[in-house]
């Protein structure tokens, strides 16, 4: 036994063989040979020499555990954990058997049994670290990750030299979007173990969460230089890739990923989603992305199936073709035949459960599923107001934040609801936390940006689910019955444009109020711009530039000569690098001096923003998908607006806000006429000073409208009752 503690196993074994040639009916000696057999990896020598043992006695606790251990590491983890329970049965309090429950357990997916034995542990055995790293992995399993950062810095507190501890504070703190602690206890890990393909791979995961995709690249390379055959890592760099628009060198980590581990269904959704890029390339043919994008969803159809139906759930909205809202094509019949694959993978993959029914007393339950209970376009223009204005004596609002970010406006949120729940958690986590609400009314305000909004929305959980136009295109999905929109955005026939049935609610179908913003007063200078040159500020993303709509830039760069457009980068700098090649490309053709009309500035804070726009001398707002807070900005700030009035509700938004306020001569419907308007706003300054004045008068309207919240109250009554009945 000596031997053995010191690992001397050729010893040990000598001497219990020993021991059973002159008593073949030792216990210990059968169970300690035997467990030197389970070292030595001989698991069928290991189990016979035990099982003997413990034919001798039954009670033996030390050997029964062991016996598990045998089991468990030979892939039989049921018979294993019974063993476990068996030994804890005859000595509950035997703390190894409670340790190696835990660890059967969790390596059976079975987390909140595992916690529960781990803390029983504990409660033996407080200051064992290697407890608390399993209590804290396991509690990030469970989406607890705010109680798993606290035992995991108490375990590397009483250990700091563990690279795995690190790693999994890591997790914990990357799940609570502490993304630039995540870093940092990823370095912790990397500078025990510098070789730890996981720990690059980790923090390149953060890195991409801030938007840095160049050092995630460097990240996960890291990680594949260290494991090229660490799929993750090529799924991950594939990510990193498309974050910086390289379209090409993600397809093909993609591909590797799946090489790898054919059944890796996130890889394989997103190969599939990769085929439309963001921002598309001057001679782009967006038909052809279109077509593409066509025989993707068919070939996921063909991949998902039989036993791979299962990995659906994992998949689903990992990677989402948002950028389809960026064509100016009805995206219907495309968007259908997505929505019906992410329900059936759903549905297939998810616990079966009864269809839910209306309740039938009290105030009407409605959920409000969204990412963005925080200052946030979606919050700003549809949620606040709605969740604000709502008759509660009617109406009981309840909140299921999936996001982890917190400010003063979910304060608000928490106060004007009847029940305020917060991520992050795991799905099954938000399933039952709706199930044991059975609201009336699922509200989903954006559904198409993120993964846990789109994989809830899939599910049948409400007897009422509605999509609303955080998002502003159609979900797609069969399980979202009703899509709610504004009559003041949405042209006539609008109803083709959806799979949902379309709830136009009236004007703008939200509560505004105005929002009061202290402008720091811009250093043009110092950005590089003449202060007495006339600017116009281009403020979309860079997918909301089409190249079809170049020319403009350049049309009115020519018929006024000295002018300025101001963009904004994106923080993914390919993007916008993607968008300026193009403008370049439109200028050149044009004969003029791209870099005398044309800057990008560095993104803004709201109030240097507010600066920018009460200096420049109007707002280009996007065609084709406009702007609906930024074109409230701009009246708030008297900025003189040109709209382009498209043919769906994502071209419509501030076209509608202007044919509220008042101000439809700000509307053009042409390229020719959105030129000459921006033209005239420039070179008649008694037109633009007129502007500028209806502008004050014009916001009224536009505040504290309560005809959209009644409406909205008829509609969610009539919809539960339609539904009852």
């Amino acid at each position: 036994m000596r031997a053995h503690r010191d690992d001397q196993l050729e010893t040990a074994a000598t001497g219990y063989r020993e021991v059973l040639a002159n008593d073949p009916g030792n216990i210990d000696a059968l169970h300690f040979l035997g467990f030197v057999s389970f070292q030595r990896g001989r698991f069928d020598e290991a189990e016979a020499l035990i099982s003997r043992a413990l034919a001798l006695n039954e009670r033996n606790v030390p050997a029964r555990t062991n016996l598990g251990k045998v089991l468990s590491a030979r892939g039989e983890r049921q018979r294993g954990i019974a063993c476990y329970r068996g030994a804890l049965e005859l000595a509950p309090e035997y703390l190894d058997a409670k340790i190696q429950l835990g660890n059967a357990l969790v390596a059976c997916r079975e987390f909140e049994e595992a916690a529960a034995w781990f803390r029983s542990a504990l409660s033996q055995a407080p200051e064992e670290a290697s407890l608390l790293r399993s209590l804290g992995a396991t509690l990030n399993e469970l989406g607890e990750p705010l109680t798993a950062a606290e035992t995991l810095r108490a375990a590397i507190d009483l250990d700091p030299e563990v690279a795995e501890a690190h790693l999994e504070l890591g997790t914990s703190l990357l799940n609570l979007n502490r993304l630039h602690e995540a870093i940092s206890a990823y370095g912790e890990a990397l500078r025990i173990c510098p070789d730890s393909a996981v720990a690059h791979y980790n923090r390149g995961v953060a890195y991409r969460e801030l938007h840095r995709a160049a050092e995630a690249i460097d990240a996960f390379r890291a990680a594949i230089g260290l494991n090229p055959n660490l799929a993750e890592a090529w799924y991950g760099l594939g990510h990193a890739y498309l974050d910086g628009d390289r379209m090409d060198e993600a397809r093909s980590s993609f591909e590797r990923a799946l090489a790898l581990q054919p059944g890796f269904a996130q890889a394989r959704w997103s190969l599939a989603m990769s085929a439309i890029p963001s921002v598309l390339t001057e001679g782009d043919d967006v038909s052809k992305f279109r077509s593409e994008f066509a025989r993707e969803l068919d070939a996921l159809h063909s991949w998902f199936q039989g036993e791979r139906a299962i990995l659906g759930r994992d998949a689903v909205g990992v990677q989402q073709p948002f950028a389809l809202a960026y064509h100016d094509e009805n995206n219907r019949d495309l968007l259908a035949r997505y929505g019906a694959l992410c329900v059936r993978l759903m549905e297939h993959s998810s616990q079966r459960r009864e269809r839910p029914v209306r309740n039938v007393s009290g105030s009407l339950k409605v959920g409000v599923v969204s990412q963005h209970f925080r200052s946030h376009s979606v919050w700003n223009a549809i949620l606040r107001g709605w969740i604000g204005q709502i008759d509660h004596r009617r109406f009981a609002m309840h909140a299921f934040h999936l996001g982890g970010s917190e400010d003063a406006e979910t304060a608000y949120a928490k106060t004007h609801t009847a029940s305020f729940e917060r991520g992050p958690r795991q799905l099954e986590q938000w399933i039952a936390s709706i199930a044991k609400l059975r609201p009336d009314v699922l509200i989903y305000p954006e559904i198409g940006m993120e993964p846990m909004a789109l994989k809830l929305a899939s599910l049948r959980l409400a007897p009422v689910q509605v999509a609303a136009w955080g998002h502003p295109e159609t979900t797609g999905l069969p399980t979202i019955d009703f899509f709610l929109s504004a009559r003041d955005l949405e042209s006539p026939g609008a109803e083709a444009h959806y799979t949902e049935r379309l709830v136009a609610l009236p004007h703008l179908g939200v509560y505004l109020e105005p929002v009061r913003v202290e402008p720091e007063s811009p250093d043009l200078s110092r950005l590089g711009i003449d202060d007495g040159v006339p600017l116009f500020v281009c403020a979309g993303t860079p997918f909301k530039y089409a190249p079809a709509s170049d020319p403009v830039f350049a049309g009115i760069a020519q018929q006024l000569g000295n002018c300025r457009f101001l963009f904004f980068e994106h923080w993914t700098p390919g993007l916008s690098e993607r968008l300026r090649r193009r403008l370049l490309s439109v200028f050149e053709r044009a004969g003029l001096d791209f870099e005398r009309h044309v800057s990008f500035l560095p993104w803004q804070t709201r109030s240097a923003f507010y600066g920018v726009m009460q200096r420049a001398d109007a707002y280009l707002d996007t065609i084709g998908f406009s702007g609906f807070n930024t074109a409230l900005q701009a009246l708030d700030c008297e900025l003189p607006i040109v709209a382009f009035q498209g043919r769906f509700m994502r071209g419509r938004l501030a076209s509608g806000i202007l044919h509220r306020a008042g101000l439809s001569d700000l509307v053009t419907d042409s390229a020719e006429s959105y030129v000459s308007l921006a033209v005239r706003l420039i070179e008649d300054e008694r037109y633009r000073a007129a502007v500028r004045g209806r502008m004050r008068a014009a916001r009224n309207p536009l505040y504290r409208d309560l005809a959209p919240i009644r409406a909205l109250e008829g509609f969610l009554d009539q919809a539960a009752r339609e539904c009852r009945g």
